[in-house]
């Protein structure tokens, strides 16, 4: 018995194996998954827009609708993920996707009216909300989980990578398809594509948080508050790209907005490949201050833009910019939490950026409707330059800052301490009902 309780030891305390780089398959998972997000971003306003004949207000609404639910769900999936591990979180979130692209399947088929049609799509964005919000947070944490925290940043830019090379190759064969073949071409392409992500993660490796103490997940959001916010602000342009960007092309007359989103991805993966791991390098807060001001520059581009060059242009600058804020505040959110809390930490701090892509959504809508289409870049210019107003303001925690933070961490190593007899000391104190003795 010695000898056995002697090898758990020697095996709890032997440092996991990392991967130099996130496991291949969890990028691909992510990315297949994901293209069902960017696939119907351009299509569904256009539908509920010129197809339904409903408002530019609507059409925000429908769009922010995803973002709403996926801020919902953020607590139980990063609760699924640090207790089950990232793989079980991103395959029940491709399963729901999938389901979730069904449903626009069934509003686009002929022999609804528009309320009714309005109405399932609003229930697959919903669906779809859910659906992401696990399969982000899943991939997310299972590839950090992969390379180990000292990595985080190069993982999550990698993350990034699948994320908005997803939307920049799925918003124009959305389009296309779209343009071709009609709605429901394009949402069986939105069912698909999370099917193939749910094979391809099942075949990977799983790799699931440390063990420790686990917080309540709103104790994790007053730790990791100031990046999410941070991270919100930088939202709000992108999500101007992702809702108006069709609309606002078409009534200038220009005839390439498929390719709004792909001169995004162009610039955003970009950065990502050649800057990635700058984040684990130097400060996080630096490198978004930088990144945020340089999306204030695309999103004001757009805004003043004359001709459609111009406009493509502001949405690769507007690239460049996003590219390291996430990484960036990403890595600073996780110095504030404990490692068994990673899962949640992220799910908490991707919840910010739902809410920017929720609230942002309808607010522009109106800002389009009262102003014009131009407006809402402006609006995302000034979200980016507070961004980079807070992000300079706030530093990484101090060693001594940490141990205020997390002063659990110190109790549950004493709790854990194994006692003469083979028990530990949080055993003693739950047969006692005394406080463990340190």
């Amino acid at each position: 018995m010695s000898a056995l309780a002697a090898k758990a030891v020697s095996q709890a305390q032997t440092p996991p194996i990392h991967l130099s780089r996130p496991a291949p398959g969890i990028i691909v998972a992510l990315f297949c998954g994901y293209f069902a997000v960017g696939l119907p971003l351009p299509v569904i306003p256009l539908f509920v827009h010129d197809k339904l004949g409903f408002s530019n207000p609507i059409v925000g609404l429908v769009i922010g609708v995803q973002f709403l639910a996926t801020v919902l769900t953020r607590g139980y999936a990063g609760r699924l993920t640090d207790h089950h591990g990232g793989k079980r979180s991103a395959l029940h979130g491709a399963a729901v996707c999938a389901l979730g692209g069904l449903l626009y399947l069934l509003a686009a088929m002929p022999g609804f009216s528009s309320a009714i049609s309005l109405a399932i799509i609003v229930v697959g964005r919903l669906v779809a909300g859910f659906g992401e919000s696990q399969l982000v947070t899943g991939t997310v944490s299972w590839s950090i989980a992969s390379v180990g925290p000292q990595r985080a940043g190069m993982s999550m830019s990698w993350t990034g990578i699948a994320m908005f090379a997803a939307l920049a190759i799925g918003a124009p064969i959305g389009m296309a398809l779209y343009q071709t073949y009609g709605l429901e071409a394009a949402m069986v392409a939105c069912a698909v594509a999370p099917l193939i992500a749910t094979v391809v993660a099942f075949r990977e490796l799983p790799y699931t948080s440390p063990a420790g103490l686990r917080l309540p997940f709103y104790r994790v959001i007053a730790q990791i508050w100031r990046e999410g916010l941070g991270l919100m602000l930088q939202g709000v342009g992108l999500s101007g790209l992702t809702a108006f960007a069709s609309l606002y092309f078409a009534s200038r007359s220009w005839g390439h907005a498929g390719l709004v989103m792909t001169a995004f991805g162009i610039g955003f993966i970009f950065v990502r490949v050649v800057l990635g791991s700058l984040p684990d390098r130097m400060s996080g807060h630096r490198v978004a201050l930088s990144s945020l001001i340089i999306e204030a520059i695309g999103q004001a581009m757009l805004w003043s833009a004359h001709h459609e060059i111009v406009a493509l242009a502001g949405a690769l600058v507007t690239g460049l910019g996003c590219a390291l804020v996430f990484p960036a505040l990403g890595v600073e959110a996780l110095k504030r939490v404990l490692p068994a809390n990673r899962g949640s930490a992220m799910g908490a701090f991707v919840a910010f950026l739902d809410i920017a892509y929720g609230l942002s959504g309808p607010a522009a809508g109106v800002i389009a409707g009262e102003f014009s289409y131009a407006a809402v870049y402006l609006f995302g210019a000034v979200c980016a330059l507070l961004g980079a107003a807070l992000v300079a303001t706030a530093r990484s925690p101090s060693p001594e800052d940490q141990e205020k933070h997390h002063g659990t961490r110190l109790y549950f190593r004493l709790v854990e301490r194994p006692w003469p007899d083979g028990r530990s000391t949080a055993h003693q104190s739950r047969s006692s009902g005394r406080p463990a003795r340190s």
